[in-house]
């Protein structure tokens, strides 16, 4: 069910210090200035400027007055988002600025020893992952949506507004007279994200007005779903692992059905490197790994930004 913002926040109990990751946006500067009221001291702000577009400027002088204004430390760091090629633009610049909050984290152990990170998307940024992941075809994993907790690089990340309407944290900015950047490019609907939000969502909101609750539900089977394939897959690497790195073990692997073999080498690329395989590139790796029945077989194939290959009787995998 949907909640106010209020109730989310009253909700939130991360482990302090906290670190809010702040665009300069409405949605990161009521989760800035709800936390900062119910923890006032054990708080600081982390901007990334990614330096896309000509209003990145303009973000960072808002994120310097809204802290200012709340006595909130702010630190800022400026990135290189360009996409690689086969990268979307999206998924560069998420990947860099998770790699900066977590280095603007660690940076600040000195003096204040950061425990979580509280991330400020919310109910309908959740609908539009879950459609963007349905319009690709993704699995379960995709259709899991955003997580409301994880780790990273040893740090809790959370996102307490998950439940709050997007429509609803602005009222609430104001009704208290706070003020926030808008988002130039979130008008732009060459990105597929913006059709959704611009075309899709209301007609949503028309057809099946419970539609931010319903989706969520859904979203959140399919979560359920996914924690127990993670935990078959564990177990299935556990047994196919080589003891002394970890590397599945090809034989191991072959006396698996087809089906698990493929959760296993998701969860196993996922998790130990951080990349996640095509359906192209996990059907080919499949059949090598089918074919792979004499010692001279050969496996090489790119899997995300880098390859799996054979190293003798185990897979590994490489970034050149």
């Amino acid at each position: 069910m949907t909640q106010s913002l209020e109730e989310a926040i009253r909700a939130f109990a991360p482990e302090l210090p906290l670190a809010v990751a702040l665009s300069g946006g409405a949605d990161s500067v009521a989760l800035l200035v709800a936390c900062a009221e119910k923890w006032p001291g054990q708080l600081v702000a982390l901007h990334v400027n990614h330096g896309l577009q000509d209003a990145a400027a303009m973000f960072e002088d808002h994120c310097r007055s809204v802290c200012e204004r709340l006595g909130v430390p702010l630190r800022i760091q400026r990135v290189d988002a360009r996409h690689a090629t086969g990268q979307s633009p999206e998924d560069a610049a998420r990947d860099v600025r998770y790699t900066a909050i977590s280095a603007l984290a660690f940076a600040e152990y000195e003096s204040i020893a950061i425990k979580s990170i509280a991330i400020a998307q919310h109910a309908n940024d959740q609908i539009e992952t879950l459609l963007l992941a349905l319009s690709r075809g993704a699995g379960l994993a995709g259709i899991s949506a955003m997580p409301a907790h994880w780790r990273r690089d040893g740090l809790d990340y959370y996102r307490p507004l998950l439940a709050v309407a997007g429509a609803d944290i602005r009222r609430w900015l104001i009704g208290r007279g706070i003020a926030f950047v808008e988002d130039p490019t979130n008008q732009d609907q060459r990105y597929t994200r913006n059709r959704i939000r611009a075309r899709v969502v209301p007609a949503l909101e028309d057809t099946f007005p419970q539609f931010l609750d319903t989706f969520a539900r859904s979203a959140s089977h399919a979560a359920q779903a996914q924690q127990v394939l993670d935990e078959v897959a564990a177990q299935d690497l556990q047994l196919a692992g080589r003891s002394s790195d970890g590397m599945p073990s090809i034989r191991a692997l072959q006396q698996l059905s087809r089906a698990r073999q493929a959760n296993a080498l998701r969860h196993w690329l996922k998790d130990r490197f951080h990349t996640i395989p095509s359906t192209a590139q996990l059907s080919e790796l499949l059949d090598q790994l089918a074919d792979c029945t004499t010692r001279g077989h050969r496996i090489h194939i790119k899997v995300g930004l880098g390859f799996v290959q054979r190293s003798s009787d185990v897979l590994t995998w490489y970034n050149p």
